[in-house]
């Protein structure tokens, strides 16, 4: 999970000093102390943690907290400010040219996931911003970069325009860009060239496709993974480019979080994107004031009502939670409800988003087996569509059958059908509840 350490030290440093109805200069100074180095052992640069800490210091001292009813929770707000603060504070927008296309380069270290990164990106344009971008393949010294474009391409259904490894690269950029105004593709994105280390052929022939093309954005893409080492390469790319914006990857993997909090106060530019996964639709925008609050515990709802917004159906959700009303909710809906909340990302990543879900019995530290949700799957899978539609009609037999189809077990089998009807009851209930109070609508998955 992003930010697993910094969060967990983070956490335990204010949580001492959240509950007190006095805060002295002395708590604050011990909470500092402890941010201090949780910031630094998470890779944060030297410099940004000794003016953070100074900030948070000084308002934690001052009349805001000192003359609140509720001091503790004011140094928590006061944190939360400034961590915000830290990494951006508002979220900053993608580009869009006042004449299409937009243009969009993408630079960055070899083994960054740069190529990756642009082919999400396409995604993420697609399915959020409902735009039609053109891919370009402007890597002519990896014949393997260009390959992995255009499979990207072929499964994002998207075209791709490459020339191979002759063409000169700025050619390849301009003609690409000629051909997107042709065909009406309102975003270019150029997957240009990467080394293991940044050197002059490298910054001379980004500067001019850069001079040449005239992008409305440069994205450096930084590994989040290489801490304070992604702060330097930025640091480079700046003075070299002057980049328009950072897009962090693997930050689902990054325990430490260094880069991510360094980044906009060494380089002055903002972090665009993260990559939360390996699939192609694991690109967010970055949020500055969410990804504090989850850094904290506060939870990410906005984030998590996005997603579910992004994969369930309106017209759907309310047929659903007619059927839960009326108790004919049945095993084919619970299988695609399931698949829903799967589509939404990694269960303990959603999870992590619910305010407060780290103190929740059972929540903390909660090793969530994917496979488990698999084996649910093939036994739903293994039953008629009668038993599907009325599991009431099972029998030692029918059960037996369905282990058997599912590679499971008959004691599997019996455990899921008292889940979905305990489940099934429970919904009821509620959706009962909700409709006597007068407030109908707005289903909510029962996973979540």
């Amino acid at each position: 999970m992003a930010f697993e350490g910094l969060a967990d030290r983070l956490q335990n440093s204010i949580q001492k000093i959240k509950g007190k109805g006095k805060v002295t200069e002395a708590d604050v100074k011990e909470m500092t102390r402890e941010v201090r180095l949780a910031l630094l052992e998470a890779d944060v640069n030297f410099k940004v943690v000794k003016d953070f800490v100074k900030r948070v210091k000084e308002r934690a001292v001052g009349q805001e907290v000192m003359q609140s009813l509720t001091p503790g929770q004011q140094v928590i707000k006061v944190v939360k400010e400034e961590l915000t603060d830290l990494m951006g504070g508002d979220q900053s927008k993608i580009a869009v040219a006042n004449r299409p296309p937009t243009v969009i380069m993408m630079v960055g270290l070899q083994g960054a996931g740069k190529t990756t990164t642009t082919g999400k990106l396409a995604n993420h344009l697609r399915k959020n911003h409902n735009r039609n971008p053109l891919l370009v393949a402007a890597d002519v010294y990896r014949p393997a970069a260009i390959n992995q474009l255009e499979t990207l391409g072929t499964q994002l259904n998207m075209p791709v325009f490459s020339k191979g490894t002759e063409a000169n690269p700025v050619d390849i950029a301009n003609e690409a860009i000629a051909q997107a105004k042709e065909n009406h593709n309102d975003y270019v994105i150029i997957d240009t060239a990467g080394r293991l280390h940044i050197d002059e052929n490298l910054m001379g022939e980004l500067k001019e496709i850069h001079s040449n093309v005239n992008p409305d954005e440069v994205f450096l893409v930084v590994d989040a993974m290489t801490g304070q080492d992604a702060v330097n390469v930025a640091e480079s790319f700046n003075e070299q480019l002057d980049v328009s914006g950072v897009v962090l990857t693997k930050l689902d993997g990054d325990t430490r979080g260094g880069a991510a909090l360094s980044i906009k106060a060494v380089t002055d530019k903002p972090i665009k994107f993260a990559g939360m996964g390996e699939k192609l639709d694991q690109l967010e925008a970055f949020h500055p004031e969410r990804m504090a609050s989850r850094i904290l515990g506060m939870g990410d709802v906005l984030t998590l009502i996005e997603k579910a917004q992004s994969e369930v159906n309106e017209d759907q959700a309310k047929e659903l939670e007619q059927k839960m009303r009326d108790a004919s909710f049945t095993l084919d809906d619970f299988l695609e409800q399931m698949g829903q909340v799967r589509n939404m990302g990694p269960l303990d990543e959603l999870i992590g988003m619910i305010p407060g879900a780290d103190k929740m019995k059972g929540l903390k530290n909660a090793n969530i087996d994917e496979k488990q949700l698999n084996h649910i799957e093939a036994i739903i899978q293994s039953m008629t569509k009668a038993e599907r539609n009325d599991p009431s009609i099972m029998n030692a037999s029918r059960k037996k059958r369905i282990a058997k189809g599912s590679g499971r077990n008959v004691s599997e089998v019996n455990r899921l059908l008292k889940q979905f009807n305990d489940m099934k009851k429970m919904m009821k209930q509620m959706t009962n509840q909700k409709g006597k109070k007068g407030k109908g609508g707005g289903f909510k998955l029962p996973f979540m």
